[in-house]
């Protein structure tokens, strides 16, 4: 059993912001860089996050390591996956000096969020991360489509952007985000954050959003591919009834009817009021015209 980190292990602003200057390090706005100066909230967000000490985590974007020293306090592991030359380079050594005696249960990937398909040692379990205002919806489904281990997920991103994801159909904010994370859990905001715990101080509040995954993925026959691109087809023309904005999806209108009738879907409704098993019902009566009509053409050619 290993010690327990120091009491000051965990940053606090000064510690931020001595550690940037040393490494030359400026937040840029290309890559909605906002480092977490408060330890109060970085130990908020790992219990949010129930992080056990069974844990292997995954943290996207972890920055100068805030996050990160907090989720080694919990977790058994944490993989960190950082873009940032600069940042990827000294992340290991701040884990060696804060929290020796947990440095060998960190690992560094040095990648672009959006292209990692592996991560070292064990599956991931949960996934905690301040995800970065301008990829955060991107990131979150891949990794969640990339590493079906993971079970749990919290992410701190724009509020928008949380109201986004938990949004219910029905809503104002529903949109693609809210049915795409759906399809992989249950979806719930879980708090917010005030300004004044970033530096810098972003110019808009951040939310936490929290994903259980499943226990049973949706059951269908149609892919995810599938049901995606009936979702993006959907919310491309919002202001549109399914049967319009459906038609280049199902090659013309009255295939879009078709589809949306068999599915006991309105045709005048619009994408906004239907949920992600809706959408599954669509996409798998669009499938299976399509298989009946392969196997038509193939009788045909006897």
């Amino acid at each position: 059993m290993s010690t327990s980190p120091a009491p000051d292990a965990l940053f606090g602003p000064a510690d931020i912001r001595e550690l940037a200057d040393v490494l030359g390090v400026r937040p840029t706005k290309q890559r909605g860089q906002n480092f977490v100066i408060d330890a109060n909230t970085v130990r908020r967000i790992v219990r949010t996050a129930d992080v056990r000490p069974d844990d292997v985590v995954v943290e996207v974007g972890p920055g100068l390591g805030s996050l990160t020293l907090a989720l080694l306090e919990a977790a058994d592991r944490v993989v960190a996956v950082e873009i940032d030359d600069v940042l990827a380079g000294a992340l290991p050594a701040t884990v060696a000096a804060r929290m020796p005696t947990r440095a060998d249960r960190f690992s560094l990937v040095h990648s672009d969020a959006m292209r990692v398909t592996e991560l070292p040692g064990p599956p991931p379990t949960a996934l905690v991360a301040n995800l970065p205002y301008n990829v955060a919806v991107p990131v979150l489904l891949h990794m969640l489509e990339t590493f079906p281990s993971i079970e749990r997920t919290l992410v701190m991103v724009q509020a928008e952007v949380a109201d986004r994801l938990a949004a219910p159909p029905g809503s104002k904010v529903y949109g693609v985000p809210s049915v795409k994370a759906n399809w992989y859990a249950e979806v719930k905001r879980a708090g917010s954050i005030g300004r004044n715990v970033f530096w810098p101080a972003p110019n808009v509040d951040s939310g936490l959003v929290s994903l259980v995954r499943r226990a049973e993925p949706l059951k269908t026959t149609a892919s995810r591919l599938d049901v995606f691109a009936v979702v993006d087809a959907a919310f491309a023309q919002r202001r549109k009834t399914l049967r319009a904005a459906l038609a280049g999806w199902a090659g013309s209108a009255a295939a879009a009817e078709t589809a949306l009738v068999a599915a006991g879907v309105s045709p005048q409704a619009r994408g906004e009021s239907i949920g992600v098993e809706d959408f599954v019902r669509i996409a798998e009566n669009k499938v299976q015209e399509q298989d009946d009509s392969d196997v038509s053409g193939e009788s045909g050619q006897l």
